[in-house]
């Protein structure tokens, strides 16, 4: 029997649009829906990363990514991605929209 893995939203997410995120399993968030990133280190340093991911630095916010969590890897205790759940909110809409108008 295999274990099923909870991907849901946190709570404090949900309450944003809970009609919507209440049903909503996670399995990879695009960078562009990220607000920041907040590491929690062993020894009970944290670090704030702020994401600003304008297309054309995506690439290169993914390899500084990449970096700090294969050079810190056993240091670091926990890593929070905080979304920005106004612009996940706004294109679900958008997008939703343009959906059912082309759907008619």
């Amino acid at each position: 029997m295999s274990k099923k893995s909870n991907k849901k939203l946190p709570k404090e997410v949900i309450s944003h649009w809970p009609e919507v995120f209440d049903d909503v399993e996670i399995n990879a968030v695009p960078l562009e829906y990220l607000d920041s990133i907040r590491v929690q280190f062993n020894d009970g340093k944290i670090w704030d990363i702020d994401i600003n991911t304008s297309k054309n630095k995506v690439k290169d916010l993914e390899k500084s990514l990449d970096d700090l969590f294969e050079q810190y890897q056993d240091h670091i205790k926990t890593v929070d991605f905080r979304l920005n759940t106004e612009k996940v909110k706004r294109d679900i809409t958008t997008r939703t929209k343009k959906f059912l108008k082309l759907r008619r």
